[in-house]
């Protein structure tokens, strides 16, 4: 059945490529002919149904369809009557008239045909056409400024013409697009959703632009004044329903003491969002200055779980470097580590610098899971639902990198142990005092030497090693937003819109 109805699909639209010959109708849009078909064109949109029934609504004395063209078709007949009045509309659904199209691209028009003919369409620019708005060579158009301009203009035309299924096609294609795109593509976005009254698309943008950062000020250049409030009642009741352990756990114990409480919680919220801002702007050095100078606790502020969830690999390397966060500290009432959170990702990148600078593969949250469990059951969710619940993309390669790393890690560092627990039983009868005097000295049995090659050492060999069978990671890179913002766990700790 399957196979029946795809041939089916095909046929229609090689009807549409190449049936000129059994046309009843021509469209001119932007100086070029699309000869297309009554039967097929009524039968699958209700506006066009209306507007070739125009002569009928005419005999009746109600409102033209033609009416309801507007700016989308404006067809003309001989005698100059337009679409908007009961002639027209009749001149216009005469066989043989040629109906201008306004306000639609030839290309946009070319799609919802191809969609009315066939049930399914393409929304993503050729991979590498040179397109207006995409400056980029070799661009494969997968969320660009071009891209969001076809979609966002395949989304008006689809509306505008009543194909519903094409419209919600074309959000489904656009919340995706903007999870990437730039912040200027995404205000873009967020502007045609409310103008539509699409409100998934809206909560989708307007989480993503309250998570950029950019101050009101900015926002306001761009964005209606009423939406900038929005957008900053949005991030305020985020920051609120966010905060920080150690605030839920001050309790003051007199009246001037809450006010004191309330003061000091209003100067952390302000900490941890100029403390985001700053990692969003990959500006770590501003997080060490206020760290040194104002005493930012960067594991109270969930510095590096934020980081790790949002940020490219070489901030969250930065950020580590600094010295001054725990990369094991448990977060929120689970108690997660920024290695659970790089886990549930799928990210190879942040697995990979976690466990380089002393990350605990074996770290159990408060039910007791390992970041190796979930990687466990990502995988085992992958190979028999194939699908992971929470996850939209995954790719094989980044699972199963992921997995091996931290596998790799967890016997690293189960043998050290054993080695170490080994050399402990044996130290008291295995050392004696030197001539000289002096502290005792090990034999010959290879306990200590065992453990020569520390945790980074051997993280470096294997990262090596990956890098030559995936060809994935890229150790100097700046990091791959795709692996890191692209794919956010199924149990996330931040919102969209978190503190900035």
């Amino acid at each position: 059945m399957e196979d029946t109805l795809k041939s089916l699909s095909m046929d229609y639209l090689n009807l549409l490529i190449n049936g000129q010959a059994f046309s009843d109708v021509t469209f001119n849009v932007e100086g070029r002919l699309v000869h297309a078909h009554r039967c097929i064109l009524a039968a699958r949109s209700l506006f066009f149904r209306k507007f070739f029934c125009g002569a009928a609504a005419a005999d009746q004395a109600a409102p033209a369809p033609g009416a309801l063209l507007l700016d989308h078709l404006s067809p003309r007949s001989p005698s100059g009557a337009s679409a908007s009045s009961p002639r027209g509309s009749a001149a216009a659904a005469a066989p043989g008239a040629v109906i201008p199209v306004n306000s639609v691209s030839y290309e946009v028009f070319l799609l919802l045909l191809q969609f009315l003919y066939s049930g399914q369409v393409s929304l993503v620019p050729q991979k590498g056409e040179p397109r207006p708005g995409c400056g980029e060579r070799g661009c494969w158009h997968t969320h660009c400024a071009a891209a969001v301009d076809l979609a966002l203009d395949t989304l008006a035309a689809a509306r505008s013409f009543g194909v519903e299924e094409l419209a919600l096609l074309t959000q489904k294609q656009l919340a995706g697009m903007v999870e990437k795109a730039s912040i200027e593509d995404v205000m873009k976005v967020l502007m045609a959703s409310r103008k539509q009254d699409l409100h998934q698309l809206w909560t989708t943008c307007s989480h993503l632009v309250a998570k950029s950062g950019l101050p009101p000020e900015v926002l306001a250049k761009h964005l209606p004044i009423d939406v900038v409030a929005k957008i900053d009642e949005l991030r305020l009741k985020s920051s609120m329903s966010r905060r920080s352990p150690f605030l839920a756990h001050h309790h003051p114990h007199h009246p001037a003491g809450i006010e004191a409480s309330s003061a000091a919680e209003i100067d952390e919220h302000h900490k941890i969002r100029r403390m985001r801002r700053a990692l969003d702007s990959s500006d770590v050095e501003l997080v060490k200055l206020m760290v040194m100078g104002e005493g930012l606790n960067l594991d109270e502020a969930l510095a590096l779980h934020y980081a790790v969830e949002n940020c490219s690999r070489e901030v969250v390397k930065a950020l580590l470097e600094l010295g001054a966060a725990d990369v094991n500290h448990p977060a929120g009432p689970a108690g997660k580590t920024p290695l659970h959170v790089a886990a549930e990702m799928v990210c190879p990148d942040m697995v990979a610098v976690l466990l380089d600078h002393h990350a605990d593969p074996n770290v159990r949250t408060v039910d007791g899971v390992t970041p190796l469990d979930i990687l466990r059951t990502l995988t085992s969710d992958f190979l028999f639902k194939g699908a992971v619940p929470g996850l939209a993309h995954i790719e094989p390669n980044k699972l199963r990198l992921c997995l091996e790393l931290v596998q790799s890690a967890a016997m690293v560092m189960s043998r050290e142990d054993a080695h170490t627990a080994a050399a402990a039983v044996n130290a008291a009868p295995m050392y004696s005092e030197p001539p000289g005097g002096g502290g005792p000295v090990y034999n010959a049995s290879g306990a200590n030497t065992s453990m020569n090659l520390s945790l980074d050492n051997r993280m470096v060999y294997l990262n090596l090693g990956m890098d030559a069978q995936f060809g994935k990671m890229s150790d100097g890179g700046d990091g791959d937003d795709g692996g890191s913002r692209g794919q956010g766990g199924p149990s996330s700790l931040f919102s969209p819109h978190g503190f900035h």
